[in-house]
């Protein structure tokens, strides 16, 4: 039996081809490298979107209908936001797009991608008492989610951000999309599907490591010594976050396009020195990890510089996840509808090894 169904196939798709041995990452016939920071989030949803709802507009049209799905998830739920904030700024978000209708057609699609880009700013702003900004309609996606956030988002910021949610926007059978096929197999909508996945990216085996290493990387700045810190870290039995995956045997590719982003922003920002650190620690955790475990490939994964690259755009480190919902949740959607179109409920069965009763004749 394979443990945690691994090399188990669950499905057929169209959608991401991860090649962990080779240190690739396909997106619907497209390289990563092709897509990120060449095509924007919009796009990106409209090539993920193709073939799976009827009447699908071009990419122009598209875009401006996620920008009026904005406005319109705002003003739905704007009044609510008062008491989803006492929930934290991942469970408030979940709880907020669980009050979207469950439909299955575009309209409820362009919502779920909407809601998280709307909700994390207009709540993170409410934890620091001030006021929620509505969403502008004719802005580009990851702009006004800058935007809403902190008043103003630099162009700058703005493409890094954007990059960043096509760079996350589907990555394979995960734990979340998985869970999110499972749910759609059984012909529920939408907005069901999507809190499965959201459910499970929430558990910090899948989608709670980039807070971490921000926390990582201030505790051996403080130290002065990176394979030290690292060193006893390992030693007590810690994770080094930001490293090893459970599919890449090399470097996650997600890594170099986001290191390649944080490097792109550079003073403007104030990355350079927080650049130089995560580099410093990063060959040091390659090289304490090639010691402390030669029988064991661990390379640096998409968390890593994702930390970086987040901070930059002014998000806190609690709300990292959010922001990574905002990004998959295309991806979501999309194998929601893949799923939903084969009419297969997803029923593995599991072997029994508890106590047998005694059966009487």
């Amino acid at each position: 039996m394979a443990n945690g169904l691994d090399d188990v196939v669950a499905a057929d798709t169209v959608l991401s081809d991860v090649d962990g041995v080779g240190g690739h990452l396909t997106i619907r016939g497209h390289s990563l490298m092709e897509l990120a920071g060449h095509w924007r989030y919009g796009q990106v949803v409209r090539l993920l979107f193709d073939g799976f709802f009827d009447e699908l507009p071009g990419d122009a049209e598209l875009e401006k209908a996620i920008g009026k799905a904005r406005v319109e998830v705002f003003e739905r739920l704007q009044p609510m936001l008062v008491q989803l904030a006492p929930l934290g700024i991942y469970s408030a978000m979940r709880a907020g797009m669980a009050l979207l209708p469950d439909g299955d057609e575009l309209a409820d699609a362009l919502r779920l991608i909407a809601a998280p880009a709307v909700l994390t700013p207009a709540l993170l702003r409410l934890a620091r008492g001030e006021k929620p900004i509505a969403p502008d309609s004719r802005a580009d996606h990851a702009a006004d989610m800058l935007r809403m956030l902190s008043g103003t988002a630099s162009p700058a910021l703005a493409k890094a951000l954007d990059t960043y949610l096509v760079t996350v926007c589907d990555h394979g059978l995960n734990a979340s999309t998985f869970a999110t096929r499972v749910v759609a197999s059984t012909q529920a909508g939408l907005t069901s599907a999507i809190l499965a996945g959201l459910g499970a990216l929430k558990g910090p085996l899948h989608g709670g490591a980039p807070g971490p290493v921000i926390e990582m990387l201030d505790a051996i700045e403080a130290s002065g010594d990176a394979a030290a810190w690292l060193r006893d870290e390992i030693a007590h039995g810690e994770r080094v976050m930001g490293f090893g995956h459970r599919i890449y045997r090399v470097r996650d590719p997600r890594a170099d396009v986001l290191k390649a982003v944080v490097r792109q922003l550079g003073t403007k920002s104030g990355t350079d020195s927080r650049l130089a650190l995560a580099e410093t620690v990063e060959q040091a955790a390659l090289e304490v990890l090639r010691v402390a475990k030669p029988q064991r490939s661990i390379q640096t994964n998409v968390e890593f510089y994702t930390a970086l690259l987040l901070e930059a755009a002014g998000v806190p480190k609690e709300a990292f996840s959010n922001v990574f919902a905002a990004g998959r949740v295309a991806g979501w959607i999309a194998h929601a509808r893949e799923q939903q179109a084969t009419g297969r409920l997803i029923r593995p069965q599991s072997r029994y090894v508890g106590p047998v009763p005694d059966l009487v004749a």
